[in-house]
């Protein structure tokens, strides 16, 4: 890529039904990063300050809605050419202090842009700490401490390896226990 193709890109304007389903999503406070162009004409897929966005090749959005920075729990880049895909595990609440990892979003595109740069960066920058550790008698758990836009204190949560184990009493309590330690461990 040249110098003048780099500077082509990063002054470049989101496409305009970009602007317009991200405007309409009616928080004045989030602005476009960065887009990818997804392949067969089926849209793009937007960072945005709050998350990541899919929109549909009419601006409409794709069902996805929003998927805040501190949800994603993993996202892979693989690159073929000026596109490549994206694999993205979201991450929901089960319950207090535990999440789970939801199904994988693939995302493929014919011009990615600064869009793998941009995912990488703001999910690294949500994660303030991550610690795996085994659980007694099989697989392990990830405790991750997060930072929450609006919220001054981190967030502390469990990712099980395995879901079934968070049905397993003795993996519960374990998880629990590991959990306290690290919480306990970051206070001032």
């Amino acid at each position: 890529m040249t110098v003048l193709d780099s500077l082509k890109r990063r002054f470049a304007r989101p496409p305009e039904p970009v602007r317009a389903a991200v405007a309409a999503a009616g928080d004045p406070d989030e602005r476009v990063l960065a887009w990818g162009t997804l392949t067969r004409d089926e849209g793009w897929l937007v960072a945005t300050s709050r998350g990541l966005r899919a929109i549909g090749s009419h601006g409409q959005g794709s069902g996805v809605g929003l998927l805040p920075w501190h949800e994603v729990g993993h996202a892979a880049w693989s690159s073929a050419g000026g596109g490549g895909s994206l694999a993205v595990t979201p991450l929901a609440e089960v319950e207090p202090g535990v999440q789970a990892r939801q199904e994988v979003r693939h995302y493929r595109f014919s011009v990615a842009g600064d869009l793998p740069a941009v995912v990488r960066r703001r999910v690294d920058e949500t994660v303030v700490v991550s610690s795996r550790s085994p659980l007694p008698e099989s697989g392990g758990v990830l405790l991750v401490a997060r930072r929450i836009p609006g919220q001054a204190a981190r967030e502390w949560t469990v990712v099980f390896d395995d879901d079934a184990q968070r049905s397993d009493p003795v993996a519960r309590e374990a998880a629990r226990q590991k959990l306290a330690e690290v919480v306990a461990l970051d206070q001032p």
